[in-house]
């Protein structure tokens, strides 16, 4: 009987013509590990979370770890018995060898002492094998003529990467896992009443609401031109970044690394962006700006304005910024703008670009913010000219994957002078927050200086400096300060960081144009 249902799981062919080596395989290491999970019955528990069947490379082995995890599932004792009597229940005790053999693994070994780190030696094994696997399949990838390089080179860095991170096949988890890891984060929450779950915004009202942006979701910010959208992630990113510390990167597909640091001064040293445009600044702005940005060249900023970016490339370039940086948030200007390998149409293109920003922000555990565009209805509509979902541009997609939506509206824009509520308009920037998968969907006031180019938490409104105060009039005429922004040069295939450390020279001259 045995003989005849080997059939149905032949001997493994342990050379295998693949640069005539042998995969890294341990038959006895397999079997010593089997032995000992059924020895004593909490063996499984120290190891479940290192190895699974596909671990092993012999599939009897693999038909008998099936057995005993699902032995463990139930809640019952790992033995011999058990295991012989869960493998007749699923039929497969005589293809794996019968009883006997069963019996004889338990002989192989005298106790379960370093179990674990024999299924550490046998996972070690099993990623060594997935790097050979995966290695053939780019080099027939690469060997064909008709794959497109970006996606040769995407599949290369993806494939590896799940192996690096050890997520390769990713098995559902159990419940009790996650209830546990659920129950560790609410524990968290309460004991730092003051700080909030997710990565915080900066902007005091916003993060209550939402207890700051959270690991793995996609936040779309979406608004009609002029309202706004690249200050206020402007004014977010430097938020988290000076006050709160976070490594952050931003992706800016429609205004260079250059543009978006001079608005980055004029809100840090609070200059009226005509005066940084037009050239006008006295001594007294100059000291202004180099005391201001001196926060600002040490914050953890990273930024990258690849022109036509593709999403493979984003995705590339995220996990090294992850990898390298450990970046906490990233911020794309703008969705509509990124590009991918022939798109059957615009909408589907922009419905994959969509998917995939939720598939790297779930990957890589971070929140992405990414800003939209919405369509004319907004302007085409009467009375306040409020957004709403159906006004996100080309895609349903968008609002499909993203977590949550917000809008920004400015009725000042539209010559509306006062709120429903009969505030003044002036100044006031609603974010309306018109989806939120994971809470309450509610309005946000905010300040916007359009002077400045920057948003604030309403009735905290700085004034424009246009002369320095009189407590830096000693402004030290020389700074020993080490730059750590950096940003990505505009060239598709080079990914290096431009380091701009160095000292900064301090001497004033009126005559420099900025």
């Amino acid at each position: 009987m045995a003989k005849e249902t080997y059939k149905k799981f032949p001997p493994q062919k342990l050379e295998i013509d693949y640069s005539g080596k042998t995969p890294p395989f341990s038959e006895e290491l397999e079997e010593t590990v089997l032995g000992q999970l059924m020895l004593e019955d909490d063996a499984i528990s120290k190891v479940i979370d290192d190895i699974s069947a596909e671990t092993f490379y012999n599939k009897k082995h693999q038909v008998i770890f099936a057995a005993i995890a699902k032995i463990n599932a139930n809640l019952e004792p790992v033995n011999i018995q058990t295991v012989i009597e869960q493998l007749r229940k699923d039929e497969e005790l005589d293809a794996v060898g019968g009883p006997y053999f069963i019996a004889q693994l338990t002989q192989k070994v005298s106790s379960a002492a370093h179990i674990e780190h024999h299924a550490k030696l046998l996972a070690q094994k099993f990623i060594q094998r997935e790097l050979i696997r995966v290695s053939a399949q780019i080099q027939e990838k690469a060997f064909d003529p008709a794959t497109e390089i970006d996606e040769l080179v995407d599949f290369s860095e993806t494939e590896i990467f799940k192996v690096a991170e050890g997520n390769i096949k990713k098995a559902a988890a159990p419940i009790s896992i996650v209830l546990e890891k659920a129950l560790e984060n609410i524990k968290y929450a309460q004991e730092n009443q003051k700080q909030y779950s997710g990565k915080p915004s900066g902007f005091t009202a916003l993060d209550a609401l939402t207890s700051g942006w959270q690991k793995g979701n996609m936040i779309v910010i979406a608004a009609r031109p002029a309202m706004g959208k690249t200050a206020f992630v402007l004014s977010m990113l430097r938020n988290m970044a000076i006050d709160f510390g976070l490594p952050v990167a931003m992706f800016s597909l429609e205004m260079s690394n250059e543009q978006l640091v001079n608005r980055m001064i004029v809100s840090e040293a609070e200059l009226d962006h005509y005066k940084i445009k037009n050239g006008k600044l006295s001594q007294e702005d100059w000291k202004n700006i180099y005391e201001k940005t001196k926060r600002l060249a040490a914050a953890p900023i990273y930024l990258d304005d690849t022109p036509a970016l593709s999403i493979m490339e984003f995705r590339a370039k995220c996990r090294r910024l992850r990898e390298k940086h450990k970046i906490e948030c990233v911020f794309l200007d703008y969705l509509q703008l990124m590009t991918t390998s022939n798109p059957a149409s615009r909408e589907q293109e922009v419905s994959m670009i969509s998917r995939q920003i939720k598939a790297v922000a779930m990957e890589l555990e971070i929140p992405i913010i990414a800003l939209s565009q919405l369509n004319r209805s907004v302007e085409m509509r009467g009375g306040n000219k409020r957004p709403q979902l159906s006004d996100l541009r080309e895609s349903g997609a968008i609002e499909q994957d993203a977590d949550l939506v917000l809008f920004i509206h400015r009725p000042e824009y539209y010559k509306i002078d006062l709120t429903e509520d009969g505030l003044s308009t002036k100044g006031l920037a609603e974010i309306i927050i018109a989806k939120n998968r994971h809470g309450a969907v509610d309005d946000v006031r905010l300040e916007f200086i359009p002077e400045l180019t920057k948003f604030t938490d309403r009735n905290i409104i700085p004034e424009l400096n246009d002369n320095i105060i009189d407590d830096i009039t000693n402004i030290e005429k020389s700074f020993d300060t080490n730059f750590e922004t950096k940003t990505f040069v505009s060239k598709m295939n080079q990914n290096q960081p431009i380091d701009i450390s160095g000292d900064f020279d301090t001497t004033i001259d009126t005559n420099i144009p900025y």
